[in-house]
């Protein structure tokens, strides 16, 4: 097959990893930075542009897109589909992936354990916010923050009224959660591809942080899920219709939280931790699904 990874540095270890499998699996690979892509839209004749060429031929995409870029690389991943060409990611759920509201809607709605959440903006109810997220400690982040960023432990009730006074007077909207005291500071990681969970690892942080995050210098080490988890991992990849993603979980008393599902889930920590054959595991999905009628979306939402 001819396959394209959309990413913006084929330096970058998951990027890498999947190239040099594919290739090692006899598939041709080229990595395109969407940024640089441009596109042509008109009637009966969706095109995608490449330093100055188009990009044909082309049987499958791996979809890496950066949150920053959500909206654009979502753009060329679209007119790639309009093309009838197999993607690993929908263009549709990677947006849907990336709205914090919108995931915990429809994680809630399919059934998935989520820690209670208000979600606000131009609110001055603060108090309200607070006891319907049920008290402090609270956890509060922006809507869109990514790896950790724009997440804050409000411990005191007057600390989380200056956080939401803040984002207040900024007009940014955000999110209130319940604070899960047994999981503080660890989660856990489970990479699906497929219906099957490949590799799996809780994540510590190394000092006070609440946040876990590798990319806050949390550290990760291997972990065997329960079937509660495992099916949980499962059911929210099903529930934002992602056959290949991250699932960020939390261990709580009432069972498994979801706290996000990421459409472009690092292969770095889970591969060098687990020892996992992550990467082939999703060019074995491909060359499974990619000839195969793409399957509606149905989401809905």
């Amino acid at each position: 097959m001819n396959i394209v990874i959309l990413s913006k540095g084929g330096a970058n270890y998951s990027t890498r990893r999947l190239k040099e499998v594919a290739i090692a699996r006899g598939h041709d690979v080229r990595v395109v930075n969407y940024v640089k892509c441009y596109m042509t839209v008109e009637k009966g004749n969706p095109v995608v542009y490449y330093k100055g060429e188009k990009l044909t031929d082309v049987d499958a995409i791996i979809p890496r897109i950066a949150s920053s870029y959500t909206k654009y690389g979502s753009a060329v991943v679209r007119q790639f589909e309009m093309q009838g060409i197999y993607t690993t990611t929908s263009s549709i759920a990677i947006t849907r992936s990336r709205d914090k509201l919108r995931a915990y809607q429809l994680l809630a709605r399919a059934g998935v354990g989520v820690p209670k959440t208000v979600f606000a903006r131009e609110t001055a109810d603060f108090e309200d916010v607070i006891e319907i997220a049920g008290g402090p400690p609270l956890i509060i982040k922006v809507a869109r923050g990514t790896h950790g960023n724009g997440v804050v432990l409000a411990e005191t009730r007057k600390a989380a009224k200056a956080v939401m006074q803040a984002f207040y007077v900024e007009s940014v909207s955000f999110l209130v959660q319940e604070f899960i005291e047994e999981s503080a500071g660890t989660d856990i990681r489970a990479v699906v591809v497929g219906s099957r969970v490949v590799a799996s690892i809780k994540r510590q942080n190394l000092d006070d942080d609440f946040r876990s995050n590798t990319h806050q210098g949390g550290e990760g080490k291997a972990v065997k899920l329960t079937d509660e988890e495992e099916k949980t991992a499962v059911k929210a990849a099903k529930a934002m219709n992602l056959p290949i993603c991250g699932v960020d979980l939390m261990r709580s008393k009432r069972g498994p939280l979801v706290l996000e599902v990421n459409s472009s889930a690092s292969l770095k920590t889970p591969e060098l931790i687990t020892k996992r054959n992550v990467a082939e595991k999703i060019i074995e999905y491909i060359e499974f699904n990619a000839k195969q009628k793409r399957r509606k979306d149905k989401v809905g939402a």
